[in-house]
């Protein structure tokens, strides 16, 4: 049995552990409570600092957001006012286009106000000249009935006969006229189509050849026998002596043989004198009297002579209403040379390649032929008349009120003055080709060989050229250089600076080819 005390014992022994299990309830629940309110006052200030952390990160995306979007609008400002702007411009530009266009339609307007006020005074002026050509074509029909009434009357013809008369006037009138369209008809018969006539010009051009003669200023002779020198010298030489002064030539009798010569640079004047002594010869009497009247004579047939060689040659290029004092220097020009080329059949050659060439350019071809015909007749009088033929056959054509391009033509085909149209490098350029064409000319000896020593001179001035010879009559000049001291480089710009020191120096028909000839030879012996 327990005791009291070990009862009171065991009671305040539970007691001390109720109240100590209830101190420790009310110590964890206050251990708790303090917890919490310290777990709470953590969390809020964790909750506040994330709070604020937000607060700030928002502030900063509304920031940043801010300004993306301040940048975007400033962005799309700039490209709607540069929008703004090029419509501007474009607005502007279709608006000075459509001024532009409203100018021009309103000077147009005006234009054609204008022309059809000009057609309407035309038509009212045609209007009046038709009137007037009525009235004028009833006067004359009326004095032309009054005139042929009248010339009835005193010739005593009927009408048949008076028409008769009119038709073999008008005949002679027109026989030039007829001569060149027949001529021209034949000749156009003779061609078969447009291809083949260009074949034959063509053809012409590459391959035409004409006689070849010597460029000579004296004319031979011949005598039956040396008795009739004594005749032709007459008594102390009077008969020559009045020879000489009525034709205006040397004659020149030596111990010749069968000959005499007769030398002048006026080819008239030594036409004329060479007709006049083989008249002379074959007449027999031979007096200082009869010399005159022979010579007169001779003169008279000469010149007739010229003047139809001049109709002759506008016939046949076709070139017409020319003066017949123009007809005369054209006529001249068959007795005159350049080069060995007959002057007067270089003029017509030159006549018909300016033709051609301006056809097919789309120019005038009858325009062009005349100036190609007119070109050298200042060769007929350069003798007489100082300054180059271009200026005297220019100066002559003047007087003759000829058309502008045509003297143009004459004066400036060598170069001497500017051309101001384009027939006048078509002239140069057909004279060049028939100057220049296989046969034409014939350079003398000693203007030939001056001119080859000349070619090969301007080579020779060259740094660096060894030897150079001139070959095929002139037409080509080798060239000869070192090798060590001239490479590939250099040789070809030499060869062209020689090629242009002769166009600059040298006067010459065609062109002249360079060959320039480099070569290294090595050289050893194996012993």
């Amino acid at each position: 049995m327990f005791t009291l005390a070990q009862i009171t014992g065991q009671i305040t022994a539970v007691t001390a552990v109720i109240i100590g299990a209830a101190a420790g309830v009310v110590l964890a629940f206050l251990a708790g409570k303090v917890l919490s309110s310290l777990k709470q006052s953590s969390l809020n200030k964790r909750l506040a600092l994330q709070m604020e952390q937000a607060k700030r990160d928002a502030e900063e995306i509304i920031k940043v957001t801010r300004i993306e979007v301040t940048a975007e609008t400033l962005k799309k400002k700039e490209e709607f006012t540069a929008e703004v702007n090029q419509a501007k411009v474009e607005l502007r530009e279709a608006e000075r286009r459509l001024s532009k266009h409203e100018d021009a339609i309103d000077k147009q307007n005006e234009l054609l106000t204008q022309r059809d006020k000009a057609l309407g005074q035309t038509e009212q002026n045609l209007k009046q000249r038709g009137h007037q050509l009525d009235e004028r074509e009833k006067e004359i029909g009326h004095i032309v009935t009054q005139q042929k009434n009248q010339l009835l009357k005193i010739t005593a013809m009927n009408a048949e006969e008076a028409k008769q008369l009119l038709l073999k006037k008008l005949e002679d009138e027109c026989e030039h006229e007829m001569n060149g369209i027949i001529q021209r008809k034949m000749e156009e018969a003779q061609e078969i189509s447009e291809e083949k006539s260009r074949e034959i010009i063509s053809s012409a051009i590459q391959r035409f050849a004409a006689e070849q003669t010597c460029e000579v200023t004296v004319s031979t002779i011949d005598i039956p026998s040396d008795d009739m020198k004594g005749r032709i010298i007459g008594r102390e030489g009077r008969n020559i002596r009045a020879f000489e002064k009525a034709t205006g030539v040397d004659v020149i009798v030596d111990d010749t043989p069968g000959v005499i010569v007769v030398s002048s640079f006026n080819p008239i004047r030594r036409e004329v004198a060479r007709q006049s002594m083989e008249r002379l010869i074959q007449d027999g009497r031979i007096h200082p009297s009869r010399i005159e009247e022979l010579v007169a004579q001779t003169k008279k047939d000469v010149n007739q002579k010229v003047l139809q060689l001049g109709k002759e040659a506008s016939v046949e290029a076709d070139v017409r209403g020319l003066n017949p004092k123009i007809l005369m220097e054209i006529g001249t020009l068959n007795f005159r040379t350049s080069y060995g080329q007959n002057v007067l059949r270089h003029s017509i050659e030159v006549a018909f390649l300016a033709q051609v060439m301006a056809d097919e350019l789309g120019l005038d071809g009858s325009l062009a032929r005349r100036a190609g015909f007119l070109h050298d007749i200042g060769k007929a009088m350069d003798h007489e008349v100082e300054g180059g033929h271009p200026a005297i056959g220019a100066n002559y054509l003047k007087r003759f009120n000829e058309l502008p391009v045509v003297l143009n033509a004459v004066a400036a085909h060598h170069g001497d003055i500017p051309a101001d149209n384009p027939y006048t490098p078509l002239i140069a350029a057909a004279d060049a080709i028939s100057a220049s064409r296989p046969g034409a000319r014939r350079e003398t000896l000693e203007r030939y060989i001056k001119r080859l020593e000349k070619l090969e001179e301007i080579a020779k001035q060259f740094k660096g050229v060894d030897n150079c010879y001139a070959i095929q009559a002139g037409r080509e000049i080798r060239v000869i250089v070192d090798a060590q001291n001239i490479d590939d480089g250099i040789a070809t710009k030499m060869a062209r600076d020689i090629a242009n020191k002769i166009e600059e120096e040298l006067t010459y028909p065609g062109e002249i080819k360079v060959t320039l000839l480099r070569e290294l030879r090595c050289v050893e012996y194996a012993k």
